[in-house]
């Protein structure tokens, strides 16, 4: 099993998301609730692919973190 850090951002129409350790794998929805569904099916194409053309699938780099800055 791979996992992978997905970056989520609200805009001003909406959702979009990324998987940084998979280039170029991106989509976008208007809630929440979607956006989680097409990233997910996102990445099953984007490995699909990958596999396909004989290619590695990448590991996992990338990882995220909350700080709690109290200076601000």
């Amino acid at each position: 099993m791979k996992k992978y850090l997905v970056i989520y951002e609200k805009s001003k129409d909406g959702y979009s998301a990324y998987v940084p350790d998979l280039p170029g794998c991106t989509s976008a929805g208007s809630s929440r609730e979607e956006i989680e569904q097409n990233i997910l099916e996102a990445i099953g194409l984007y490995i699909e692919v990958l596999k396909e053309d004989g290619q590695e699938i990448p590991e996992q780099t990338s990882f995220g973190e909350n700080l709690v800055l109290s200076e601000i």
